[in-house]
């Protein structure tokens, strides 16, 4: 039997048996979980040829759902994707997708959208004959609180992330097989998350989360040239900026992080989490500090308001 590893770090989340019986939204049919199935053609199993967004479902609304749904449509748009649905009609299949399921609080959704099934196996996608495939999977998932008040290791892996003419990071495509690489290789070396440079060398992003640090009361991430520009990655940058918090898009390297204050991850489901160790060395004190808490807190009131 395959041994059954819980994911960790700022994905941590709190198992919930009700998942185990929730309906799936596929091409507009609301399906038991056991019988929610895709086609072996699809393009998205064989190629990975697809865009997708995780949306948090919190006191009856989505939270920030029009930016999520920018980033959707632009990636298809790039990707010459028909999605077959307007906006309006996408938040209300993702609404029927929590009524469906009687959920009010505490879902985290899965938006997947496909090229839909090929005629024949190959990359073409003028073999996409059927139009897209379009799937929701709303779970009930509450964070695991651990890794906010431990904090989080990362490692310094050597994938890379890439130019835009190679694999755009901006794209939040199905294709992330370098972002798993990079995984793979940072939980082999004992970490939670692989921290990933960019083609110079500068501090880029996580596999799967975006990377901060603080320095003397400052907050600093990446240019942002070569990440997938995250949700919760703006508004952080933006509750910095509406609260006298001085913040900068700029390139830094490995050395500054190791002397760091403070260091977070941002993403949709853990919001803030605090990183305390990158590749064996201590993080300030060794524990989350006092900014990364705050900035939880101005967060939080931001998407209490949208």
């Amino acid at each position: 039997m395959m041994q059954e590893h819980k994911a960790g770090g700022a994905h941590a989340s709190v198992d919930d048996e009700r998942n185990q019986s929730i309906k799936i939204y596929v091409n507009g049919d609301l399906v038991p979980r056991a019988e929610a199935k895709v086609s072996v053609y699809d393009s998205g199993f064989m190629l990975g040829d697809g865009v997708w967004e995780g949306i948090r479902y919190h006191k009856g609304r989505f939270a920030f759902v029009d930016d999520h749904l920018d980033r959707l449509f632009a990636g298809a748009k790039a990707l010459d994707m028909d999605i077959g649905k307007t906006r309006d009609e996408l938040k209300q299949a993702l609404q029927d997708t929590v009524d469906a399921n009687g959920m009010t609080d505490g879902v985290h959704a899965r938006l997947m959208v496909t090229r839909g099934p090929k005629k024949t196996p190959y990359q073409d996608p003028r073999l996409s004959l059927w139009g897209p495939t379009i799937v929701i999977i709303a779970e009930y998932k509450t964070q695991d609180l651990g890794p906010v008040e431990r904090g989080i290791r990362l490692f310094t892996v050597h994938v890379r992330r890439g130019y835009p003419d190679v694999q755009d990071p901006r794209l939040n495509s199905h294709s992330k097989i370098n972002c798993i690489t990079a995984m793979i290789q940072s939980y082999k070396a004992g970490a939670d998350e692989a921290l990933m440079l960019d083609p110079q060398g500068f501090v880029s992003t996580c596999n799967s989360t975006n990377f901060f640090i603080i320095r003397n009361g400052e907050v600093w991430t990446s240019t942002g040239d070569y990440v997938m520009k995250g949700i919760t990655r703006q508004k952080t940058i933006d509750v910095c900026k509406a609260n006298g918090i001085p913040v900068f898009e700029k390139n830094f390297s490995l050395v500054d992080v190791y002397s760091a204050d403070e260091a977070f991850v941002t993403g949709t489901f853990g919001a803030q989490t605090p990183v305390i160790d990158v590749d064996g060395r201590t993080i300030g004190e060794g524990k989350p500090g006092p900014m990364v808490r705050r900035l939880r807190q101005l967060y939080h009131e931001l998407a209490e308001q949208h």
